[in-house]
């Protein structure tokens, strides 16, 4: 299928502690082609999380928005999300679950839930034991990996730069708001609103590069070249080039339905696991 859309919006996301991350970055393009735009914080001194939230249900039109993290944990190989660990099994429950042992804390952070009741299924340095005991991958990750895209982080990883886990399951409490406003893909059929996880890494490589970070006004207005747009003016760090390609791929891709019916992608993936917007299933 395809969906006719006014606004494609990236969002960087973070799971840190805190009120304000510099971490968070949002880009919107508009319909019409132009270059992709950075919607500044409200604050100088960055985004708090509910904030996101409440100008993304304020932007008029209809929009797709893509973020930054998985929406799921594994579920397909093991059979749960959280094996030992009563939980329900499919992606809207588990966020209200995650939002139900957050109650304290603030701005849809995940700490009580991660450091609570599922603590023994993170890895969080070497006193947990082996750390290949923890790696578990969903299906479209296993597909990207495959690709020869890099490895996909696993959200049961806590530890390096590279980790997901914390910012994931932030945002499934984030998606467990929206989707009172927003269909979210693909446990939900797309609409006027929808709401799709995206790896900024693979959309990079959807701009023509090799899926590294972009950190010169050239190599920027490279990458947005290939996606049909001129770059806006200015200088960005790496988390704002992210999220301006990101945007303008969107844009890009949407109309094009065999992203959102990639092959791998079943009924059962998509109620459980769900699917990064722009990975090729395992034999695309």
């Amino acid at each position: 299928m395809a969906l006719t859309l006014d606004r494609f919006v990236a969002i960087d996301w973070s799971g840190a502690r805190g009120a304000r991350h510099r971490g968070v970055a949002v880009a919107l393009a508009e319909a019409d082609g132009g270059a992709p735009a950075l919607v500044p914080p409200p604050d100088p001194r960055g985004w708090a999380r509910a904030e996101v939230a409440e100008w993304l249900e304020g932007l008029g039109g209809r929009v797709v928005a893509g973020f930054d993290f998985s929406f799921a944990p594994p579920f397909v190989a093991r059979g749960a999300y959280l094996p030992g660990i009563a939980a329900p099994e499919t992606g809207p429950g588990f966020w209200a679950f995650v939002e139900a042992h957050c109650r304290e804390d603030a701005d849809y952070g995940a700490h009580g839930f991660m450091e609570g009741v599922a603590r023994r299924h993170f890895w969080m340095g070497a006193a947990d034991g082996p750390k290949a005991d923890f790696l578990h991958w969903r299906v479209c990750e296993a597909a990207f990996n495959a690709q020869g895209g890099g490895k996909a982080s696993t959200v049961f990883d806590c530890v390096g730069a590279a980790q997901v886990a914390r910012a994931s399951f932030s945002g499934m409490r984030l998606l467990h708001r929206l989707r009172r406003a927003f269909a979210v893909w693909p446990f939900d059929p797309p609409g006027p609103r929808t709401v799709v996880e995206i790896y900024t890494r693979a959309m990079l490589r959807h701009a023509g590069g090799a899926g590294r970070k972009l950190r010169s006004r050239d190599a920027l207005a490279q990458a947005l070249a290939a996606l049909g747009c001129a770059a806006p003016v200015g200088r960005f760090s790496d988390h704002e080039t992210d999220v301006l390609v990101a945007a303008a791929a969107l844009r890009h891709m949407a109309a094009e339905p065999h992203w959102w019916a990639p092959t791998g992608l079943t009924e059962a993936v998509a109620r459980t696991e769900g699917w990064t917007f722009g990975i090729a299933g395992p034999s695309g």
